[in-house]
């Protein structure tokens, strides 16, 4: 998964591709300037109560795609937090050489405020040594690599698929077994008298290794992520019997990974509780882990308590509105959870 997303010559994110109608998958950012605006609003609250910040304050942005989100962010605060925009830095994380490039392109009015960094380590070095402010990501986790699980009913074990050649393509072979409290986590070993045989699901070891590192950089402030996810419990559900690792091609699904490998977008649903648990574990206190329609109502709620600090309310806008908090657009298959450190 992580060669065919990110090899640095065949990769899937390393090839110019659109993203919204013309591309192979929606984001919020593409749905329109809203989403970023909301936000824009919501790190404003957060910055200005953000306690002994000094001229440090910083906004990370991991995975920026291609600089959408960034530039509606921070659009909207010259427009509308002018004070803040002038005192903040803009720090995108981006490993990559091709895609720092377009999202240069993207950024160019805004030359001078957005720095680049290749990991957190570097991030946090421009800035220091700490981050405080806020680190956010969206649609980042469901992108990191995961590790396929099924369950044998005959054995009682679980066992981790791994990919191999045959038939002129790759193909899916059982690779090692798997001890239960690696899947399972903290539920109920029991669960497994009602799997059905080779009930599948994801190990998201390198998202959750990402949340804890980027919680040790965070000194004070939030770490954010929107993204798609259930949590410990929902994750083994009837339907999900399949497992969540997807492909997305021209806005198709597909459950066949391992075709074209670079020329389809690969994806897994984030384990919320995981995530949650580690911020935790490394110090950080969880304010919310609610679906993305509550989370940009509630900034809605606020903006229109100071309408001075979002401007008109256009059909636009409200068409936006609609898509990203509609239960059957954005609003539901969407989640966000947001740790702080004060």
């Amino acid at each position: 998964m992580e060669l065919a997303l990110y090899c640095p010559v065949y990769g899937y994110y390393e090839k110019e591709k659109d993203i919204g109608k013309r591309g192979d998958f929606f984001t919020s950012a593409s749905v329109g300037g809203l989403f970023g605006e909301l936000l824009a609003h919501q790190f404003a609250q957060w910055l200005d109560g953000c306690p002994g910040a000094g001229g440090l304050l910083t906004i990370v942005e991991a995975g920026a795609h291609d600089g959408r989100l960034a530039a509606d962010v921070l659009g909207a605060l010259r427009t509308f937090h002018p004070r803040l925009f002038d005192s903040v830095s803009y720090c995108v994380i981006e490993p990559s050489a091709s895609r720092q490039e377009r999202q240069r392109r993207r950024l160019a009015g805004f030359a001078g405020k957005v720095v680049w960094a290749d990991d957190l380590p570097s991030a946090a070095a421009l800035r220091g040594g700490t981050i405080r402010g806020v680190i956010f990501s969206n649609e980042l986790l469901d992108a990191m690599p995961v590790r396929r699980v099924a369950w044998d009913a005959k054995r009682r074990r679980w066992f981790e698929w791994g990919v191999g050649c045959g038939d002129g393509g790759f193909v899916w072979a059982p690779f090692r077994d798997v001890e239960s409290r690696e899947v399972l986590g903290e539920l109920d070993g029991a669960i497994e008298e009602v799997l059905p045989d080779g009930f599948t699901t994801e190990i998201g070891e390198a998202a959750v290794e990402w949340w804890k590192e980027a919680a040790r950089w965070l000194d004070r402030g939030r770490l954010v992520t929107f993204d798609y996810g259930f949590t410990l419990e929902e994750r083994f559900r009837p339907e999900r019997v399949e497992g969540t690792l997807r492909a997305y091609r021209g806005h198709q699904v597909s459950r066949d990974v391992l075709r074209d490998p670079g020329e389809q977008d690969l994806t897994a649903h984030v384990d919320f509780t995981a995530i949650r648990r580690a911020g935790e574990s490394a110090g950080l206190q969880t304010e919310a882990l609610v679906r993305q329609e509550q989370f940009l109502m509630g900034i809605v709620r606020s903006v229109l308590s100071a309408p001075s600090t979002f401007g008109e309310w256009t059909p636009e806008r409200r068409r936006q509105l609609q898509t990203l908090t509609h239960p059957e657009h954005l609003g539901r298959s969407f989640r966000v959870l947001v740790q702080a450190r004060s």
